[in-house]
């Protein structure tokens, strides 16, 4: 009997959520994805020094002699998140999402520019747009710059998704692929009602399912890519979803685990929903984002989150930029 990954992988396309090279080598998913937290984890660990470091000296070379250790570790970090999906690209047969710095989350036109950064990064070391997704966080603002970019051919995965209403604004946005978080919505209502939901019953699970729903109905072409597990139990409930990005521990459950997996959510299915169709402007996101407790609490932990992550890894090239060998001056 075949296990429950290759299963999965026969209905769905399997993401590998980690910045973690050798877990994407042995777990061979279509796509990976990383976050500032994943990133700044993975620039810790001994085995990817010399990934780091390269990325340190090109920051120090470029900034110039006169900066100072914390100025070229801003600049660094910036470069560190493409040097890692570059990794990632030698082994994955598809796609890397590269997200753009949270503290931008709420601006449109810095978000493009940093978003045509990255990209042009990747151009650089001979990668095209195709194989790269921009992650930007579910913000109205983020949104509209998603909008902007598609529009030129820069593909986007929307993140920090936790609602409706950020979700049909993506669809209408024409971005590629969001990534609704569907641990994140469970670990939510689990401090909210002191219950716990039996797998069918998750509220993150219910929420995906929702979306997914709604995208097949009306014939969106954006994907969406469930992320944020808790358990293998979720995954499972949400077989045949488009994509699901998982990471290396529910990977290697699923992996040793025998069984059949049943499809859960399916275009034609989806078409027998009776959920409406609605209209998300500016006006409705916000009403819609106010009223809903979980998606507004979330979405402003998560960009909090991922921006200290950021300041973290800041600290931390830092201090490794301290350890390095400081360059010659060459005397005239």
């Amino acid at each position: 009997m075949a296990n429950l990954l290759d299963q999965l992988k026969s209905m769905t396309t399997v993401v590998s959520d980690t910045g973690d090279i050798n877990a994407i080598k042995q777990y061979k998913p279509t796509d990976a994805t990383t976050n500032p937290s994943l990133i700044a984890a993975a620039a810790g660990m001994p085995e990817y020094q010399s990934i780091v470091d390269d990325v340190l000296q090109g920051a120090r070379e470029k900034a110039g002699e006169n900066a100072s250790d914390k100025d070229v570790a801003a600049a660094a970090f910036k470069t560190l998140a493409v040097a890692f999906g570059r990794k990632i690209l030698e082994i994955v047969p598809g796609r890397v999402s590269t997200e753009v710095d949270a503290r931008l989350s709420y601006d449109t036109e810095k978000s493009i520019e940093t978003a045509r950064d990255i990209i042009a990064q990747y151009k650089e070391a001979g990668i095209g747009p195709e194989r790269v997704l921009i992650k930007l966080a579910s913000t109205w603002e983020g949104i509209r710059a998603a909008e902007v970019l598609e529009k030129e051919g820069i593909h986007c995965n929307m993140t920090l998704l936790f609602g409706l209403h950020q979700a049909v604004a993506s669809a209408e946005a024409k971005v590629t692929l969001i990534s609704p978080f569907v641990g994140r919505i469970l670990d939510w209502y689990k401090k909210d009602t002191g219950k716990d939901y039996a797998p069918a019953e998750d509220p993150g699970v219910k929420s995906v399912t929702e979306i997914y729903h709604y995208y097949k109905k009306f014939g969106y072409k954006t994907v969406v890519m469930g992320a944020s597990f808790r358990s293998t139990g979720e995954i499972i409930e949400l077989a045949g979803c488009d994509l699901l990005t998982i990471a290396p521990k529910l990977l290697q459950e699923l992996q040793t685990t025998e069984g059949t997996l049943e499809r859960k959510l399916d275009p034609a299915t989806a078409a027998k929903d009776p959920i409406e169709k609605i209209v998300v402007d500016k006006a409705t996101f916000d009403k819609m984002h106010a009223e809903n407790r979980m998606a507004h609490d979330k979405l402003k932990e998560g960009i909090e989150g991922f921006s200290k992550a950021l300041e973290d890894l800041e600290k931390l090239l830092e201090k490794r930029l301290s350890e390095l060998p400081k360059p010659q001056a060459v005397s005239k």
